[in-house]
């Protein structure tokens, strides 16, 4: 008899894997606290809570623009006026100037106290049909300036300076005016366009007389105002006598 052959053994069937022995935490640390759903989040400390959005109907308008004026035009000077006769219109200040100075009329300066004596003489003589000629104020004296005027005058000296032409050259840039007080006389000088004060002294200066063309009505004093306004009532009837 043949002899059967040995039985091979088998490699014993390898055992399962085990599974990964789990973690454990490092000593003495914490265990992560549960993750809390969104809803339960808090706030960070000092946080403002946003507020909600309020519907468009609740929004405040704009405030509306307010329009800017519109610019005014500039009204352009009239010319002044050669009246022929010695004195000069002024249309746009309602003022008439004697053409000439005191220098060329006189050829003589005056003090402040000294100047009724040249005023006097042609209301006198009714200069030009007129004998309300006065001295200037500041403010008569201030509409013959004219700021960056290219047209000059020469004044005594030789000197141009910016007065219109059409008055007569050989003048005096300054004139007394009528704020001049017992403590200070005033000249002003429409080389510079403005005034100067100086202490009452026999400080000189030339003269241009000026009047108004239409004379200013003096005011009606406050009681006879009162009165004008006052309407009498109209006196009652007399009750007829029965017959």
């Amino acid at each position: 008899m043949s002899e059967t052959p040995p039985k091979k053994e088998t490699a014993p069937p390898a055992e399962a894997a085990k599974p990964a022995a789990e973690a454990k935490p490092a000593e003495g640390a914490k265990p992560a606290a549960d993750a809390k759903p969104a809803g339960d989040a808090k706030p960070a400390e000092g946080a403002k809570p946003a507020t909600e959005a309020k519907p468009a109907g609740d929004a405040k308008p704009a405030p509306k623009a307010v329009p800017k004026a519109a610019a005014k035009p500039k009204v352009e000077k009239k010319p002044l006026i050669d009246n022929k006769d010695g004195t000069i219109t002024d249309p746009n200040s309602g003022l008439m100037w004697k053409q000439t100075d005191a220098w060329l009329d006189m050829h003589q300066f005056y003090t402040w106290q000294a100047h009724p004596e040249y005023v006097e003489k042609f209301n006198k003589e009714k200069f030009a049909g007129h004998s309300d000629w006065r001295i200037p104020n500041k403010a008569d004296s201030m509409t013959l300036v004219e700021k960056g005027r290219k047209e000059t005058v020469i004044d005594k000296n030789g000197t141009p300076f910016p007065l219109d032409p059409i008055f007569t050259e050989g003048c005096v840039s300054n004139t007394w005016i009528s704020e001049c007080t017992e403590e200070e006389v005033i000249r002003f000088d429409f080389k510079i366009g403005t005034d100067f004060k100086y202490p009452p002294s026999e400080l000189w200066a030339s003269i241009r007389l000026v009047r108004d063309l239409e004379p200013k009505k003096e005011e009606a004093p406050a009681e006879e105002a009162k009165k004008e306004q006052a309407q009498p009532e109209a006196s009652k009837a007399e009750p007829t006598s029965a017959a």
